[in-house]
């Protein structure tokens, strides 16, 4: 499994390579910098503020998902883990290793994996589906120039989604097709059907996908495209959906594609879809670098101080004699020693020697790992518990 997404990421950083490649050889590299060149302060500002509404309503999504599934998870943690997801999405190959780094982090951390993994697939395939609902109702019934293209090419892309589904269930670890079909049935009808969950669900998804249109109006203004936002509305649409494609690098190559072709059809010009899409390229980058805080503050914990932190709990986790019967004293091991009143030097002197053998074999028996203490704040990546305790998600 694991070489199957190492491969598919592969060949999906290749194909937007390409793609991109084949662009800027038909349209010229001026184009790019030219969009390049009209970004500015206010551009970026406005950005980061539609990101920050979108990316807390998808955390709130997200938030929802794993309840219903059982799994706790705060908002904060899950608004920092969103955040870090979006950024590592945008600067890496693939477009989802962000997504498959909270899945692991949260799953981790709470204890169950699998839950934590199906409730982030869970989660992103809800915003999947609310924009293909969504883009096929506009691009099916506003009035607009690719209208009539989109209209002959929905039969085959319908028939192809058909077929990546049934080769996904085709590969499906094996298990009891009754027992995997009950557990994601419940699983589905609780995360995204209930009235508890699914009503919150929609309503995020809907705000998220208008706020990616707006960041697409957004990058048209930006490059001095003065159509309509009712033109750009259903071209908007179609590079939304044209970033679920899984062949990109961080999100590169058929959203460009398809903006060009949409913005050609419709007779504003391939060369200013190629810069609308690169605008928001960036513009969705830097709305996404709130991430990169997430990830430097998990980097700057420093190893040293929290071996220390680690020392200090073991060492006050050691329990002080309590005191016996008969004026005796009761060690943490539960073996008793009477010193009498007559009793001689050496006696004397043979408990206290006693005392402080155990309490240094106690010490060593409860202080904290090394390893654990380094891989508990070394790497932002590591899912392993700190201190020897199950991480949890407010440890994000």
């Amino acid at each position: 499994m694991r070489t199957f997404r190492a491969v598919r990421t592969r060949l999906g950083a290749i194909a937007g390579v390409t793609l991109l490649a084949v662009l800027l050889w038909r349209l010229g590299t001026g184009v790019f910098l030219g969009g390049l060149r009209r970004i500015d302060g206010p551009a970026v500002l406005a950005a980061a503020g539609i990101g920050l509404v979108t990316t807390a309503f998808s955390a709130w999504r997200w938030q929802l998902v794993a309840r219903a599934l059982g799994i706790r998870l705060p908002y904060g943690p899950a608004l920092a883990g969103y955040y870090r997801a979006l950024f590592l999405n945008a600067a890496l190959p693939g477009g989802v290793v962000g997504d498959v780094h909270r899945a692991v982090r949260h799953g981790g951390g709470a204890g169950d994996l699998g839950r934590g993994v199906r409730a982030v697939v869970l989660e992103r395939a809800a915003g999947q589906v609310v924009l293909a609902v969504a883009g096929a109702g506009i691009l099916l019934t506003v009035p607009s120039p690719v209208r009539t293209q989109v209209r002959q090419f929905a039969p085959p892309v319908a028939l192809a989604v058909l077929g990546v589904a049934a080769i996904a269930l085709a590969l499906w670890p094996d298990r009891g097709p009754r027992a995997r079909g009950r557990v994601l049935g419940a699983e589905v009808r609780a995360a995204l059907l209930s009235r508890r969950s699914g009503p919150g669900v929609v309503v995020a998804s809907v705000v998220v996908l208008a706020g990616h249109v707006a960041l697409f109006l957004l990058a048209a203004r930006v490059v001095g495209s003065d159509a309509s936002a009712v033109a750009l509305l259903p071209l908007a649409v179609l590079a939304l959906l044209a970033m679920s494609v899984p062949f990109n690098v961080g999100g590169w190559g058929p959203r460009e594609g398809a903006t060009a072709w949409a913005f050609g059809a419709a007779g504003l010009g391939a060369g200013n879809g190629l810069a609308v899409a690169v605008v928001y390229g960036v513009l969705g980058f830097a709305a996404s670098l709130p991430g990169l805080l997430v990830l430097a503050a998990r980097w700057g914990t420093s190893p040293r101080a929290a071996a220390g932190t680690a020392g200090g709990e073991a060492a006050s986790a050691v329990p002080e004699p309590e005191p016996g019967p008969a004026g005796g004293h009761t060690r943490s091991g539960g073996t008793s020693c009477t010193t009498r009143t007559s009793g001689t030097t050496r006696t004397s002197r043979t408990t206290r020697t006693s005392r402080s053998s155990s309490s240094e074999v106690s010490s060593v028996k409860y202080a904290a790992k090394e390893s654990t203490r380094l891989a508990s704040s070394s790497f932002p990546f590591s899912a392993v518990p700190r201190e020897g305790l199950p991480m949890t998600p407010e440890s994000v």
